[in-house]
């Protein structure tokens, strides 16, 4: 935190902001705890549009009317349905990322969390399940439109803000009263208010020898043996959190040898993509190398202006679980090279 947020600070600031010494006493204890914290001081809502750099009148806006500074739209779910998005203005997007990056950011969560969580990654969730006899996947339905704004007002009240602050500070972070999808603040607010369930499951996990990880709405818990009756006592763990638990996503698996985790195969000692995804991604660059890129696109009736990004993606993420995999790197280097000579 820099030097201008220390108590010798504030202190000087709001004497020299012709502040009584009477309130300076009373301002004192609040200044503390935050300095204390390494978080920073906000006083009003004044005060933390200067911190942001908004205009106040702005910040108001959308505070009271959020849903002015939102686009919505539905994005395909891979196994069928729609995903609804909320995605903030650039207004809006500035000040959420100024609260995750001053406040959020510097609050623990529980290690068992990996998703939005530096250093962690869906390839640090899957490896926590390596070649286990038995495989334990589950799903909370509506995952951030289920927190609601009263448990991020509690969180900034917990960290030492005043409630006009609080309520502010969640209202930025919040739609309709809840975590929107889509919102800069809501993957890791996730983390933060479910460090709860998240210890609860893990000392579960722990009582019967299981490793359990979470990254978002899919839950994991792996072991040697996983009896049947868990389920029913992870769902009402799960529903004491006011969360709904998805019971058409809840897979046990039992000496299974297909086993994937957040898009990983972890059947064996290493972590690997799924054997039809390889064949998928090896076809398709055989077939681009045999016939030409453009002849490819036009035989497979290819649309997507951005195949080739696309397909890129994809041996990145190979690279990403298998970073010493040869075909993976040569591969990806063909494409970027052939993307560079088609724009």
């Amino acid at each position: 935190m820099k030097k201008n947020n220390t108590i010798e600070y504030w202190i000087s600031y709001l004497i020299s902001h012709g502040v009584s010494l009477d309130i300076i006493e009373e301002y004192t204890p609040y200044i503390t705890n935050l300095v204390d914290k390494n978080l920073p001081v906000i006083f009003e809502l004044e005060h933390l549009s200067l911190l942001i750099g908004i205009k106040y009148l702005e910040l108001l806006k959308m505070i009271h009317s959020p849903d002015s500074f939102y686009r919505e739209f539905d994005i395909p779910k891979k196994k069928g349905g729609v995903r609804h998005i909320v995605s903030p203005y650039p207004s809006l997007l500035s000040c959420q990322k100024w609260i995750y990056n001053n406040i959020l950011k510097k609050i623990s969560i529980h290690p068992a969390a990996h998703g939005f969580n530096l250093n962690h990654s869906i390839v640090t969730n899957a490896q926590s399940h390596l070649n286990k006899k038995c495989l334990l996947q589950m799903d909370v339905k509506d995952f951030f439109p289920s927190l609601p704004i009263n448990w991020v007002i509690n969180l900034f009240s917990s960290l030492g803000y005043s409630h006009n602050v609080s309520f502010n500070l969640a209202s930025l972070c919040c739609l309709n009263d809840k975590l929107p999808q889509g919102a800069a603040t809501s993957p890791y607010l996730s983390n933060i208010l479910l460090v709860g369930l998240d210890k609860r499951l893990s000392l579960l996990s722990t009582s019967y020898q299981l490793t359990y990880t979470r990254y978002a709405d899919d839950l994991c818990f792996s072991g040697e043996y996983i009896p049947h009756e868990l389920i029913q006592t992870i769902e009402s763990i799960i529903i004491d959190y006011n969360l709904t638990p998805n019971k058409n996503k809840t897979r046990l698996q039992l000496n299974n040898n297909k086993r994937i985790v957040t898009g990983i195969s972890v059947s064996g000692p290493k972590a690997t993509i799924p054997r039809q995804l390889k064949r998928e991604l090896k076809q398709e660059l055989y077939y681009i190398q045999k016939h030409g890129y453009l002849s490819h696109v036009t035989k497979m009736k290819i649309s997507n202006p951005k195949c080739l990004q696309s397909l890129e993606g994809k041996f990145s993420f190979w690279l990403q679980v298998e970073p010493d995999n040869d075909f993976a790197k040569k591969s990806l280097m063909f494409l970027i090279k052939l993307r560079k000579e088609n724009t």
